[in-house]
């Protein structure tokens, strides 16, 4: 038995020396042999290599692990010594070659001493394999401070702007001034004021609004009837110079009369006698109210808002639908 315990080409030798022991001996020492390579061959071969074991700080070293089998083979996570001295810089892909796995690691060290990598894990076919421990001395590097000299540390060098390093500044400069004149614009701008919001309304639709909001007022209730009426003809004179094109502003009541009189029988607006001698009538009482002290009474004030509204309505050209053409063609 004691062959077994020698190198594999020694079986040869062993076999050879059985046979002077008689047959049933030789038999039985290469069943022996048989079983010892089965089981030998059964033992996935796993071992470690590396390039040195003493290394200067920052300096880096290369770790491999070498497993003489292929098939199902798993590398954990690479252990490190029990101080976490030793760190992987680089974890390298698993290298194959002929019926071998390769893995390689860069390592290296930041702190000087000696350091015992432990034996690394490695499964096959969910067995457990480790490999040999590894022992690393990592040195400090030597200063020689009579050879080579200590010079104080030096000041902070300013390096000189360049246009590129004004450009980001320009650009921002430009961008808080676009923001600035926008909100200076809309701060700032001129509000349309409330004639000109009603001058951007049809002439009708204004004059409407505006006898809805005079009669909100409460004029006639707080006896402003002055300047009720001043709001009043207003509204109308408004309408008329919007809508016929005629200075009823800043005409007198004879003079606005007497313009649209003239200007119905030249443009044949066709507007009814009735119309103009209602208009004549309120714009009379109105002066009489505004230069003459008149107070008329409350259902004379209603007839004249409703003679007001009236004219409006009779001034403003009504528009014929196609369908009431078609109508009327019948």
């Amino acid at each position: 038995m004691r062959y077994l315990l020698y190198p594999t080409y020694n079986i040869m030798k062993f076999l050879k020396d059985s046979r002077n022991l008689g047959s049933a001996v030789f038999f039985r020492n290469i069943l022996v042999v048989s079983v010892f390579l089965v089981n030998f061959s059964g033992f996935a071969q796993v071992s470690s290599r590396i390039d040195t074991t003493q290394i200067r700080i920052g300096e880096q070293f290369n770790y491999e692990i070498i497993v003489d089998e292929t098939q199902d083979v798993r590398f954990p996570k690479f252990e490190s010594d029990s101080l976490n001295r030793i760190g992987v810089v680089t974890s390298h892909k698993i290298d194959s070659l002929k019926n071998q796995l390769i893995k390689k690691y860069t390592l290296t060290s930041f702190d000087s001493g000696r350091y015992v990598l432990p034996g690394q894990e490695i499964f096959i076919r969910d067995k457990r394999f480790l490999t040999d421990r590894v022992v690393i001395d990592v040195s400090t590097v030597e200063v020689d401070t009579i050879k080579q000299p200590m010079y104080h540390i030096k000041e902070i060098k300013n390096e000189p702007y360049l246009f590129s390093d004004y450009l980001n500044y320009f650009w921002g400069l430009i961008v808080l001034l676009i923001v600035i004149g926008l909100i200076l614009y809309f701060v700032l701008r001129d509000k349309p004021t409330e004639e000109e919001l009603i001058s951007r309304i049809p002439p009708f639709d204004a004059a409407k609004i505006r006898l809805k909001e005079l009669d909100e007022k409460g004029l006639i209730s707080q006896n402003k009837i002055k300047l009720y009426y001043v709001e009043l003809t207003d509204i109308v004179r408004t309408f008329i110079e919007r809508e016929l094109n005629i200075p009823a502003l800043e005409s007198t009541t004879d003079e606005l009369i007497e313009t649209i009189t003239d200007f119905n029988s030249s443009s044949n607006l066709n507007i009814p006698k009735e119309t103009l001698l209602k208009l004549q009538k309120l714009l009379q009482e109105a002066d009489l109210v505004k230069f003459a002290k008149s107070k008329p009474l409350q259902n004379e004030i209603a007839l004249h808002r409703e003679d007001a509204e009236g004219i409006i309505d009779t001034l403003h050209p009504v528009k014929v639908e196609p369908k009431e053409i078609e109508d009327d063609g019948q």
